[in-house]
């Protein structure tokens, strides 16, 4: 096999990955629907996905980014949870017909699901965001 390197992977390592992803959907979930409550009074489960979804790429973000800027990353993540808020919202909106949320009054809205101004909001709540969980995956991955 040469150049080809194959690790093995002990079943360990693959509960105690399958534990920190758990956990951080879990954090993810809740601080998601938390800030919904905090910000229009209510939520929907479907935003706890997107939450836990979110919250992993944060982790995943601010893990594998040690040498960008924090405004680099912010924009990242700012773009990760718009596109995670779109697809939610196409899913959950459009499709099933939940009407969850509608931001086609906004300014420069797709299709109501998704908004300049919140991506703005999701892009500094990025900049705390993706180093408390690239922290917290990190102590959970232990």
């Amino acid at each position: 096999m040469s150049g080809i390197f194959l690790r093995i992977i002990s079943l360990g390592d693959i509960m105690r990955k399958i534990k920190c992803f758990s956990l951080m959907f879990l954090i993810g979930g809740i601080g998601y629907n938390l800030i919904e409550i905090l910000w229009r009074g209510y939520t929907h489960v479907s935003m706890f996905f997107a939450g836990g979804i979110c919250f992993n790429a944060f982790a995943a973000i601010g893990k594998n980014s040690k040498n960008h800027k924090p405004f680099f990353l912010a924009a990242i993540g700012a773009l990760m949870v718009t596109a995670v808020e779109f697809i939610t919202g196409c899913i959950v909106n459009l499709w099933l017909k939940k009407k969850v949320w509608d931001y086609s009054k906004m300014p420069l809205n797709i299709l109501g699901q998704i908004c300049p101004v919140f991506t703005l909001l999701w892009g500094l709540l990025s900049l705390f965001a993706i180093p408390f969980s690239a922290k917290i995956h990190k102590r959970l991955s232990k």
